[in-house]
């Protein structure tokens, strides 16, 4: 399986700036097999020191703060010498031992020429606490699952040459649409969990994905209730199980009433915000003005939350296989479209996706590109009635406006139509 972030780890493999790099990701994402590939692939050799498997590592970093010293102990571990930019450090669980994640401020300052990756799980909820980990000593890089393109490169590498060549305007002609939507299709039902899609590509067999995905869901859930933070596991399980129900009103907007009756913000804000920093959920702010900066009109108190993986989203909302592949319409298909959309787009543009919804209108996405703004409606069959959107689009006449559906790539307008499977090409085909 290939996956994109090789060449974000190549980049910061050459880079003259490099710092040690943390990756960031959900449980289950792939980051112990991405780090242990780019050390095969890109390396002499590499080191891989897994600190919830091996207790006594976390002497070695309680007791030394001297990088050297610190190498040389784990050479003798590791039973090989490393030597910098030769051997590739890997730190794996490192959320285990605060000392070793804090020992990359040495490295930074004082052995930078070692090249080391840290990861763990839910490491995104340490690094939440900047005093918890050695801020602008380290790089970041976070990992999601697998994208779209991704997705058909693992499953179809032959229609995945032509969908990376496909150009801005291009015409797609029909078998090739169809084959993608086909793919979508496959997509939405196995999502992107890399134990998903290899055993999607070995099997093809959905009974087989779906335990996969229930599994995933139980481990999740029980690593709430190992969490031992301050943060209430129990809340924390509540707000995750009130996805589905949270996404199937008919605004979409969390209330936190939603996940227990009288709920306030004050009672489930933190479990929120532990999920969204473990990678689990995805928070979609709406904005009081669609204007450039967005982030200088988000809405604080008014978001919609939104799951990392579609997959695990209809697995959770227990939508049947065959609703998504025969059926035209089925109840939470809007829901579904606009959580793949996200996954999509996040990570293409610098500035993370916003929403706008008041008494009158709503818009799926606002995107902020440069300067520019650009409104996107998501639509999960051929459906072009979308009125808050046209109103939108000819009151502002936005350089671009885009629509994704089932419908061919074409332009109708000042909107842009762009098929569904194409989401993740979106910046590159602007």
């Amino acid at each position: 399986m290939k996956r994109n972030a090789i060449s974000d780890l190549l980049e910061w493999k050459a880079s003259e700036d490099r710092k040690p790099l943390v990756m960031r990701g959900a449980r289950q994402v792939g980051k112990t097999w991405l780090m242990k590939e780019f050390g095969k692939n890109y390396y002499k050799s590499y080191v891989y020191f897994n600190f919830d498997e091996e207790d006594e590592l976390k002497s070695i970093f309680k007791t030394n703060k001297n990088p050297q010293r610190i190498v040389e102990l784990l050479s003798m571990i590791a039973g090989e010498r490393i030597l910098p930019g030769d051997t590739l450090i890997i730190f794996d669980e490192v959320q285990e031992c605060p000392e070793a994640l804090n020992a990359l401020k040495y490295f930074k300052e004082k052995a930078n020429e070692y090249h080391i990756i840290a990861a763990g799980s839910l490491l995104g909820t340490l690094l939440a606490t900047p005093k918890s980990y050695p801020v602008g000593m380290v790089n970041l890089l976070d990992l999601y699952p697998l994208t779209f393109d991704e997705f058909l490169e693992a499953t179809d590498s032959a229609l995945y040459v032509y969908y990376k060549n496909i150009t801005n305007g291009q015409q797609i002609e029909e078998i090739f649409h169809n084959r993608l939507l086909e793919v979508y299709n496959s997509y939405l039902i196995i999502g992107g969990m890399p134990e998903c899609v290899a055993s999607w590509t070995k099997y093809h067999d959905p009974a087989k994905v779906s335990q996969i995905q229930r599994e995933l869901i139980e481990i999740y859930e029980n690593d709430f209730s190992k969490h031992n933070g301050k943060v209430n596991s129990g809340r924390i399980l509540m707000v995750f199980r009130s996805i589905v129900a949270q996404l199937a009103k008919p605004n979409e907007k969390f209330m936190y009433g939603a996940v227990r009756e009288g709920g306030r913000a004050r009672d489930f804000e933190e479990a929120i915000e532990w999920l969204v920093s473990a990678g689990m959920l995805i928070r979609l702010y709406n904005v009081s003005k669609i204007e450039h900066p967005l982030s200088a009109f988000d809405k604080l108190d008014q978001f919609k939350l939104f799951l990392f993986d579609t997959g695990l989203l209809k697995h959770m909302a227990g939508i049947d296989n065959s609703a998504i592949l025969l059926k035209s319409d089925y109840q939470f298909k809007g829901q579904l479209t606009e959580n793949y959309v996200l996954q999509q787009l996040r990570g293409q543009f610098e500035v993370e996706p916003r929403y706008y919804s008041d008494k009158n209108s709503e818009l799926d996405f606002v995107l902020q590109y440069g300067t520019e703004i650009i409104p996107i409606e998501a639509k999960g069959g051929e459906d072009k009635s979308a009125p808050s959107f046209k109103r939108y689009v000819s009151d502002h006449h936005p350089e671009h406006a885009i629509r994704f559906s089932k419908r061919g790539y074409r332009k109708d307008g000042y909107i842009t139509n762009m098929p569904l499977y194409l989401a993740r090409k979106t910046k590159e085909l602007l």
